[in-house]
């Protein structure tokens, strides 16, 4: 990795001339997806065939997954992955119950109330990635919180492997879950096919699509917004690392590595005051890359423009990179790890001190895994329990109640040029 040393206090804007994210650009394949999208509308299973042909050769997917065929892959996988996941469903649940926000009623005078209550969506798509890794664990994440939320309808879509079905780990997720709704379909013709529904398989139109993804995915669920609700455009993972001279060399370089084997285009970013931790963690990251089972794309990741190890004056430079970068995950291993996690605003997700690695959000600490990239965790969060709910207002007022409100209401009205409005409220006074 690059260092770059900061002599000066950091400022604001300099940050993302410094920390540049990965070259993706969702408008460069809008195009494609656009038209792929348009197949699927117009020809329905036909179109997803032929897809998934063309971008993961497989020839005869199944389509929909029977249940008995999750009931198969739950007996191909380790017990001890099994077991894995029914304590990460259990810490997740867990966490997504004590979320769950409580129904408020605000009442004015004696008989005036409005209620603040919460309804889930009837139908969410969650999507589990299948090209260069399995995530058995995004089924969980995205799983999760919507049964607690209350989501009657769930169905899963996730690429077809060389056997026509997605990953047995991903099948045996769905089947622990008991989640029955499962289709070997994978990218484009996922979010497409959850949007538009293919009569000819079973499958109807969904509400809602979440889940991470790659650049067509992305561009996919952008292009179809508002005919079906999204989480996030998800892109690259990133990682940031906040260090000093006395932070564990082998936790840090263990951290940025665990991230850079993603993708190639993982952003791997530490920001240091101390330039001998900068230099002896570039050396350690390197020795690792040796051996690591998935050397080529984390050497690439970690050689990449976006990942960097940025050395700087003080920990108010740190705090305002951190702020700044709003990183997807966001490591503090400094010797006060408290003062910096107070002063930091953005992030997806924080994990404070040497015993909380990235690795235990991704799949066991209760945590969502399932974060803004990209600088979005400046204004979105995480996949939650709130991602599944609605919040509505329910309003109670009687004749009596909104007849004591009859002259300011005009008011209103009248500034905004709008009479039928105050009509409206005077049309109740002699009934």
């Amino acid at each position: 990795m690059r260092i770059v040393e900061i002599s000066e206090q950091l400022n604001p804007k300099d940050v993302n001339l410094l920390l540049p994210r990965a070259e993706q650009s969702i408008d460069s394949v809008m195009f494609d997806v656009q038209a792929l999208i348009a197949e699927v509308e117009a020809h329905g299973e036909k179109a997803i065939r032929e897809q998934i042909s063309r971008f993961d050769q497989v020839q005869h997917p199944v389509l929909k997954v029977e249940k008995q065929q999750l009931i198969e892959a739950l007996e191909q996988v380790d017990d001890s992955l099994i077991e894995a996941m029914r304590e990460s469903i259990a810490r997740l649940r867990k966490s997504s119950q004590d979320s769950l926000p409580k129904q408020v009623t605000t009442e004015y005078g004696n008989s005036a109330k409005v209620t603040q209550r919460y309804s889930p969506v009837d139908s969410v798509a969650v999507y589990a990635p299948g090209g260069k890794a399995v995530y058995p664990s995004s089924v969980i994440m995205n799983v999760v919180p919507a049964q607690v939320a209350g989501v009657g309808r769930i169905g899963l879509f996730s690429p077809a492997q060389e056997n026509g079905l997605p990953a047995a780990e991903v099948l045996a997720a769905a089947s622990v879950l008991e989640i029955d709704e499962v289709y070997s379909i994978g990218g484009v013709g996922a979010v497409a096919s959850a949007a538009f529904g293919i009569e000819s398989i079973g499958l109807e139109p969904f509400r809602m699509f979440t889940g991470p993804g790659n650049i067509y995915l992305a561009a996919a669920k952008r292009a179809l917004r508002g005919l079906i609700g999204i989480d996030s455009e998800a892109g690259p993972t990133e990682i940031m690392v906040l260090a000093d001279e006395q932070s564990n060399v082998d936790y840090v370089a263990s951290d940025l590595l665990s991230q850079a084997e993603h993708d190639e285009n993982a952003a791997c970013v530490l920001v240091t005051t101390s330039m001998q931790l900068a230099e002896r963690v570039n050396s350690n990251l390197l020795s690792r890359l040796e051996t690591t089972a998935n050397q080529s794309r984390a050497r690439t990741s970690l050689e990449g423009p976006q990942s960097i190890i940025l050395v700087v004056e003080s920990l108010q430079s740190m705090v305002t990179a951190a702020n700044e970068y709003a990183a997807e995950h966001l490591s503090l291993q400094l010797a006060e790890n408290d003062e910096a996690a107070t002063q930091i605003t953005n992030a997806g997700a924080l994990f404070i001190g040497p015993y909380s690695p990235v690795s235990l959000g991704d799949y066991m600490a209760g945590s969502n895994h399932v974060l803004p990239t990209g600088g979005q965790g400046k204004h979105s969060s995480g996949l939650s329990v709130l991602t599944f709910l609605r919040a509505q207002q329910v309003i109670d007022y009687t004749k009596q109640e909104l007849l004591e409100l009859e002259p300011k209401l005009i008011s209103f009205t009248g500034a905004e040029r709008l009479p039928a409005h105050g009509e409206a409220i005077s049309a109740r006074r002699s009934h």
